[in-house]
C-alpha cells in the first residue's frame, strides 16, 4: 500500500460487514448518485485530487467493492474512514479500518461494531490498545506469535526482518474476520469511485 499525503496514494482500507458497498460509500460521506464509471487504482492518479489545502479540507476519494462477505473502500487523499468509523459501524455493522501512516508510524488498525470502537492498536505496538474491549484480539495475536501469553510482551522484538511482525499481525486480523481483497485491487481491477471530502475532479483526463 501507499500512504496518505500524496495525490493518488492509498491512505487506508475500510472493510465493512452488514452493509453494501454503496451504503459504505454513503456512510463515508459520498452522494450515492455520484459514482464514477469503474476505474482502476492506476487511473485514480489521473483524477484531480488536492490532498492538502491550507485552511480547508483536502480531497478524499474512495473506490468500493465487495469480497468474501465484506464490503471494502480503498481510500485516497484526505479520506474520512478514521473520523467516521463509528458512523460507518452503526446499526449492527462491523468495520475494520487499516491506515498505513507511513509518515507518522505506526500503522493503525481499529475494529468497530454497532457504533462503537471495540479495539485498536498500532502495528508493532500491540501491547498498547484502546477501545471498549481492548483485549478482544489478544488471543489471535498470541496465536500468531505477535505477543507472548501475557498479552503485553512482544515476541522477539527487533530480531526479525522489517515487516515480518507487521505481516503476522495483519494475518491474524485477516484470519479472525475472514478479510481479503480481490487479487488486483491495487492494480487493474476497476471499481466505482466516489468523492467523500473536498472537491476533487472526478473526470478522467
Amino acid at each position: 500500500m501507499g500512504g496518505p499525503g500524496t495525490d493518488g496514494e492509498v491512505g487506508g482500507v475500510v472493510f465493512a460487514r452488514g452493509i453494501t458497498p454503496a451504503e459504505l460509500a454513503h456512510r463515508m460521506g459520498a452522494d450515492p448518485a455520484t459514482a464514477t464509471e469503474p476505474i482502476s487504482d492506476t487511473e485514480i492518479r489521473d483524477l484531480d485530487i488536492d490532498v492538502y489545502r491550507p485552511g480547508d479540507d483536502g480531497d478524499g476519494v474512495i473506490r468500493v467493492g465487495a469480497c468474501a462477505g465484506w464490503s471494502f473502500a480503498i481510500e485516497y487523499g484526505d479520506s474520512t474512514g478514521g473520523e467516521l468509523l463509528t458512523e460507518i459501524a452503526r446499526d449492527g455493522a462491523e468495520v475494520v479500518h487499516f491506515r498505513p501512516m507511513p509518515e507518522r508510524r505506526p500503522a493503525l488498525l481499529d475494529y468497530a461494531r454497532d457504533g462503537a470502537v471495540l479495539c485498536g492498536f498500532g502495528l508493532g505496538e500491540e501491547r498498547w490498545r484502546w477501545g471498549q474491549e481492548p483485549d478482544l484480539l489478544v488471543p489471535d495475536l498470541v496465536a500468531a506469535g505477535v505477543l507472548e501469553a501475557d498479552g503485553v510482551t512482544s515476541c522477539d522484538p527487533g530480531r526479525e526482518p522489517d515487516g515480518a511482525a507487521r505481516r503476522r499481525t495483519l494475518g491474524a486480523v485477516e484470519r479472525r474476520f475472514g478479510l481479503s481483497l480481490p487479487r488486483d485491487a491495487f492494480g487493474g481491477l476497476r471499481l466505482p469511485a466516489y468523492a467523500v471530502r473536498g472537491t476533487p475532479g472526478m473526470a478522467l483526463s
